[in-house]
């Protein structure tokens, strides 16, 4: 192949890339959260369901159909003082085979004071040969309280897939009144599914999820302690005023399951979309 030739077939691979992005701005009037800003670009787009109280409900659908490599999806969301906001996806994101390039995914959520952002999207379900580099920054105010669950499934189970070859970079960064109090990057690479079944890593797990809750003082976080019906295996830990929840289970059916245990557990109103 020249390398004319080759220029090319990179061009029209480039140009049939999905790019998305959306920022959303959500402010408190009256008592009750409105939309204040709405910027929906490419193949993302934030829809906005029936009000269930004074919270905002907000769901985000990826009219591309899923992410494969080459693909760049960003999404920017902020919460004024007093306002507070739920975001879900309208369904589980399937991450497809690449045949090269990574999909890369941004997300920075910024809560101000008195404020509250539960960011609850689905599941992630990667499939084998796929390439996901994600990032996470989230920048709180003092005063700000914040659940963000996020969910991968390696495979579909039930479907008899399992993800054997790939890549997951995935990067959290979490702020409080300007200071780093949460970081974490993961990083699996080649063969995944001979690191994930490694007793140190999931044991054969065929899904994992990170929970974090701001703030989270010992009674709110002691029905997840005492919780007995875990279906997977779970832990949490507490430092700094904050939360985070590790889980892995055998596939995607179990880890939500356990998922809507540990929200529960903590007041949180699920999604309508999580249980319809």
């Amino acid at each position: 192949m020249t390398i004319r030739a080759r220029a090319d077939q990179a061009e029209v691979f480039a140009a049939n890339r999905a790019r998305g992005r959306i920022a959303l701005t959500a402010a408190s009037s009256q008592g009750t959260t409105r939309r204040r800003r709405v910027v929906e670009e490419g193949s993302l787009r934030v829809r906005f369901p029936a009000r269930r109280n004074a919270t905002l409900d907000a769901v985000i659908v990826n009219t591309a159909g899923g992410i494969a490599g080459g693909d760049r999806l960003d999404v920017t969301v902020a919460v004024e003082a007093a306002a507070s906001l739920v975001v879900t996806t309208a369904s589980a994101e399937k991450v497809y085979r690449s045949l090269g390039p990574d999909a890369a995914v941004g997300l920075t959520l910024t809560v101000a004071a008195q404020g509250s952002l539960a960011w609850l999207p689905q599941e992630a379900i990667l499939f084998d040969g796929a390439r996901l580099r994600r990032t996470i920054e989230v920048e709180l105010a003092e005063g700000a309280s914040l659940v963000l669950a996020e969910a991968l499934v390696f495979g579909r189970a039930a479907m008899g897939e399992a993800l054997e070859h790939g890549s997951v970079f995935d990067r959290w960064r979490v702020r409080r009144g300007g200071t780093l109090v949460f970081a974490e990057t993961m990083r699996l690479d080649g063969e995944i599914g001979a690191h994930l079944r490694e007793r140190a890593v999931a044991a054969g797990g065929g899904g994992i999820a990170t929970l974090l809750a701001f703030p989270a003082v010992a009674a709110r976080i002691a029905p997840l302690r005492d919780h007995g019906d875990w279906r997977g295996e779970a832990a949490v830990s507490t430092w700094n005023g904050f939360a985070a929840a590790r889980f892995v289970a055998a596939d995607g059916a179990t880890l939500r399951y356990d998922l809507t245990a540990a929200l529960a557990g903590l007041g949180v109103a699920l999604p309508p979309l999580w249980v319809n």
